[in-house]
């Protein structure tokens, strides 16, 4: 169990970074009008914003490592960084899914956001505890501000 638990995950984490981008980039409404005005101008910006959520879900994974060594833990950098985002997209696409059919205000969308931002923060303060062997109070606490910067960056958008 402890040599799985030292594997990173980064394929997986990589693979899953680009999905989702990819669904958040072409639910966007702004998109789809760039796209009928000049297809490779949107082609190019897609790319850009895939490039973006992959960085960006890389320094989430990195911070969340950072703050939980500062907290105490001893887990390595690739395994919590990695399935960290994996964690974080898995709980996150089922909510994307809803949200590029149905309008970001619509009440069933709020309530997929919530379900699935609160699930998702379970699983990685789990993540964490494993990872770092850190009583889950700590866990709780280096994982909560890196799922308030993607609550506010990434995961909401307007939330009533």
């Amino acid at each position: 169990m402890d040599e799985a638990r030292d594997r990173g995950a980064w394929s997986a984490a990589v693979l899953l970074s680009l999905i989702s981008g990819g669904i958040g980039v072409v639910s966007m409404d702004a998109f789809r009008g760039q796209w009928a005005a000049d297809r490779t101008a949107a082609l190019q910006l897609a790319g850009i914003a895939e490039a973006c959520v992959l960085a960006g879900s890389i320094v989430l994974g990195a911070v969340t490592h950072a703050i939980a060594r500062t907290l105490g833990g001893t887990g390595r950098f690739a395994p919590t960084a990695s399935l960290f985002i994996v964690v974080f997209w898995v709980t996150d696409l089922p909510r994307m899914a809803i949200a590029a059919w149905l309008p970001t205000g619509a009440t069933f969308v709020q309530a997929a956001t919530w379900t699935t931002w609160g699930f998702g923060y379970v699983l990685a303060v789990l993540l964490i505890r494993g990872q770092h062997h850190l009583p889950t109070r700590k866990s709780a606490a280096a994982v909560s501000v890196q799922m308030l910067a993607a609550l506010a960056l990434l995961k909401l958008g307007p939330v009533r």
